[in-house]
């Protein structure tokens, strides 16, 4: 099946104790399409400036990635600066260009419309919304949304909230949109808003997911080194929508299984800078450490 992703794509200059990077690749609409296209084809809604080079599209044209909706226009592609320090938990912002991403308005087309899975990516949840409306009859909906949306736009992101079905939200995102810093009661008044699932990203601390009468977490894979943490959370929603769409089950196991594919997804990501550990993996390391995500957990009852 395919999967529909509408967000940013970026050029990103990152800085962290094991170096820098400049102006490579970023956005969450281009690590989400990486990761889920070793899952399924993708189709990737976003908006570039006339600067963005033919060197960056060959990163999509060489996957399974229908760029027909990634629309060039004049002006200066959407660029990000920041810098990692410590625990590398949360990046510093030091300079946001939105560019030509200000002005950002999806057009989805008739091949968008009929994607039975689609994620929204992190934008102005009116254009979330506006989005949906014009979707067909997808399978499954899922979005993301972030701390500056949930104080600003409050009751625009509700509305978008109750057209969705997953949510996929950092921690500190889930306890400010359920007004409690106890983790389970905020997803309850969470999922009251209207997605019936919600996955809470928690960095080093891996991932929980809350369902109808379920909780499931899943830990992050210890790693020996964190080199670049940008992108790990769209990745992780990479990897969780591709394999659902992979497998065309919604059921409560594979809910699970989808968490632990995203979790392994992101734990390649952050061992390189951008996007190139995504993009040199296998389907063999992919398989093998799903299976040490597993043996992570597993104990005789």
């Amino acid at each position: 099946m395919s999967l529909l992703v509408v967000g940013s794509v970026a050029l990103d200059t990152i800085r962290t104790p094991y170096g820098e990077a400049r102006e490579i690749l970023g956005g969450s609409a281009t690590f989400f399409s990486v990761t889920a296209s070793w899952f399924v084809p993708v189709k990737v809604v976003a908006v570039v400036g006339e600067d963005f080079s033919a060197e960056h599209l060959q990163v999509f044209a060489s996957r399974s990635i229908d760029t027909s909706g990634l629309e060039q226009v004049p002006g200066r592609t959407f660029r990000w600066r920041g810098e990692y320090s410590g625990s590398m938990n949360e990046a510093r912002t030091l300079e946001t260009q939105l560019n030509v991403f200000d002005r950002f308005t999806p057009k989805i087309g008739a091949a968008q419309r009929e994607c039975p899975f689609v994620f929204l990516g992190n934008i102005d949840p009116t254009l979330q919304l506006h989005v949906r409306q014009q979707l067909t009859d997808p399978q499954l909906v899922a979005c993301d949304t972030m701390n500056f949306w949930i104080q600003g736009k409050l009751e625009e992101l509700k509305k978008t909230l109750a057209a969705v079905d997953v949510l996929v939200i950092n921690e500190g995102e889930a306890r400010l949109l359920g007004g409690q810093q106890n983790l389970k009661q905020a997803a309850t008044i969470v999922r009251k808003l209207g997605p019936r699932t919600l996955v809470v990203k928690r960095g080093e601390y891996g991932v929980t997911l809350f369902a109808e009468d379920s909780v499931f977490s899943a830990p992050a894979y210890p790693l020996d080194q964190v080199q670049d943490p940008t992108g790990a959370g769209d990745t992780f929603a990479g990897g969780f929508m591709g394999h659902l769409a992979r497998t065309g089950d919604l059921g409560a196991s594979n809910l699970r299984r989808a968490v632990v594919y995203g979790s392994v997804m992101a734990s390649f990501a952050v061992e390189e800078f951008g996007l190139t550990r995504l993009l040199r993996l296998t389907p063999t390391e992919i398989e093998a450490r799903y299976r040490e995500f597993k043996n992570l957990t597993h104990f005789d009852a």
